[in-house]
């Protein structure tokens, strides 16, 4: 995996934090200054007056200032986590590094933390988001989904959240596309705190992600941001489950407004997180059965630098063994009454074989005395 080169120069990294960090300026004023003047330290080196005229004279006048308590103690902060090496660096937006998909989008950031394989961001990416509260097919979607798209190069994007988007990174890490996680926090915390051993192994493995400086916290203000990057990085953007009010319905949104690819994965129709999908559906979202529902439409498998890439067919995802119970469940949730109803067999039995497919992994049984199916079909 390749590992990055740090900017380390105190100077340039403290002229790209008072750009970028902290509150006054505001990226489409420090964009205006740095197409102006070309890079961060060549702004702060232009003179107040200078800056005046481009940005205004109170952003001549904060950047002309010393450095307050907060950009000094971020800077020495910052400098102490980019010495600690192992892949942590900064990407800015003129950097060769900083991703081209990105760049096509709308306000791209003018800086990003990165710890893990920076050459991630050159590869052709595919987004995977959905819900916080997923259901257990949900989860094996997500996971399967982000194996299968891993495994035909595709570098699976999502935002290291419960749910829906730590299983996708999970899956992706299994393949040879690996996982981007871009976070709503700065990339010194780890959140949620459930994701510690995940979140190391996508640094090791994968890629950290995020444009908000060292220690900031979880705001629910940075997620919305944070997921236009997402979008942002992204092909195409696959929304696995999500109700109608969700986080992962912005991405999707971001992702159209981008010109880019949106794909569904419908569920039942008493589910609470089929409806965002559902919606994206009514909209014109591709409607998902398989990965290669996925692949069609983005054009097959991507192609890596990798020595040992598989030039077979790309990936599908198989469906299991047809079972009497599991013909009778379908996907929707079912009481055991329901089931007794649809297969005919006596309750003992029934309830007997549930508990075989429940230990093997194919049936889940929810709260109100409910049993779904897992896996595809």
């Amino acid at each position: 995996p390749t590992r990055p080169a740090a900017m380390t120069d105190p100077n340039e990294v403290g002229a790209w934090l008072r750009l970028t960090a902290g509150e006054g300026l505001g990226r489409a004023k420090a964009r205006k200054l740095l197409a102006a003047f070309g890079s961060a330290p060549a702004v702060l080196q232009a003179g107040e007056t200078a800056i005046a005229q481009v940005a205004g004279p109170a952003a001549g006048a904060l950047l002309a200032a010393e450095p307050d308590a907060f950009h000094t103690d971020l800077l020495a902060r910052t400098l102490a986590w980019l010495a600690l090496g192992d892949g942590r660096c900064i990407v800015t937006v003129g950097d060769a590094a900083y991703p081209p998909a990105l760049l096509q989008a709308a306000d791209p950031p003018l800086l990003l933390y990165a710890h893990g394989r920076l050459d991630l961001l050159q590869r052709e990416a595919v987004a995977i988001v959905g819900s916080r509260n997923p259901t257990a097919q949900g989860l094996d979607n997500a996971r399967a989904f982000g194996r299968a798209l891993s495994e035909a190069g595709w570098t699976v994007v999502s935002g290291l959240a419960l749910g829906i988007d730590g299983a996708a990174h999970e899956g992706a890490l299994g393949g040879a596309g690996s996982t981007i996680a871009v976070v709503g926090t700065g990339l010194d915390r780890i959140y949620p705190s459930r994701h510690e051993a995940l979140t190391r192994s996508i640094a090791r493995e994968g890629l950290l992600l995020s444009e908000f400086a060292l220690g900031a916290p979880p705001l629910a203000e940075h997620f919305p941001k944070r997921n236009r990057i997402i979008a942002g990085l992204a092909r195409g953007t696959l929304v696995v489950e999500a109700a109608l009010r969700s986080g992962s319905l912005i991405t999707a949104r971001l992702a159209l407004e981008a010109g880019r690819d949106v794909f569904a994965i419908p569920g039942s129709i008493h589910a609470v997180q089929s409806r965002g999908c559902h919606a994206l559906l009514k909209q014109g979202a591709k409607l998902v059965e398989q990965v290669q529902d996925v692949l069609e439409e983005l054009g097959g498998a991507a192609r890596p630098p990798s020595a040992d890439a598989d030039e077979g067919t790309a990936p599908t995802l198989e469906p299991p063994e047809a079972d009497p119970v599991l013909a009778a469940l379908g996907h929707d949730p079912a009481t055991l009454d329901a089931l007794i109803a649809r297969c005919g067999w006596p309750a003992p039995q029934l309830q007997a074989r549930l508990l075989e497919l429940e230990l093997d992994g194919q049936v889940v049984r929810l709260p109100g005395g409910l049993f779904q199916r897992r896996g595809l079909a």
